[in-house]
């Protein structure tokens, strides 16, 4: 598939299942994006929507089976998003650490694919506020998911979940 071109085909990739809870269109949001009026369009949708797919079978959809509704804060980010938002303080890390991460179509250094989304389970928010315990939801991912490279978040329990091709890898951020 090409990057989209046009509004017909935007949607069109949008409109492309993930999974049984989960669209490519819920992969796209940005509040940079939507806030600075810069498109979060992926250049390869191919590669976009298999790290996408990987990401929303393997973790995301036993994460909400298990707990209930999940809501996806912050998924795929385009370069350019991503690069602005590091530049400008918005909570994004260097493309080069976001690649195979944050930034689905864009292979990371070692030429591996991956995807991360910022997600909060509903059902966690309250027990988190009240206690701030956000290790029972990490020792819970550890024990019943596919490895996977967790970053905890201290507004409503939010955490980074990130399926890639090659787990356990080491990623520098920078």
């Amino acid at each position: 598939m090409q990057a989209p071109k046009s509004v017909k085909s935007l949607e069109d990739l949008g409109r492309i299942r993930l999974s049984k809870s989960f669209f490519m269109r819920d992969m796209l949001y940005s509040e940079i994006s939507n806030f600075y009026g810069i498109p979060n369009i992926p250049v390869d949708p191919d590669l976009a929507v298999h790290s996408a797919r990987n990401l929303c079978e393997n973790l995301l959809e036993p994460l909400q089976e298990a707990f209930g509704r999940i809501s996806i804060r912050s998924a795929y980010r385009s370069p350019t998003v991503n690069q602005f938002g590091n530049e400008n303080g918005l909570n994004c890390a260097s493309n080069e650490a976001n690649y195979a991460g944050h930034i689905f179509d864009v292979r990371d250094a070692d030429g591996h694919c991956g995807a991360t989304a910022t997600v909060v389970v509903n059902s966690f928010i309250d027990y988190y506020e009240k206690s701030g315990d956000w290790q029972a939801m990490a020792w819970w991912i550890h024990d019943n998911l596919p490895p996977t490279d967790l970053y905890f978040f201290p507004k409503l329990g939010a955490f980074n979940i990130s399926w890639h091709v090659a787990p356990g890898r080491t990623k520098k951020v920078t």
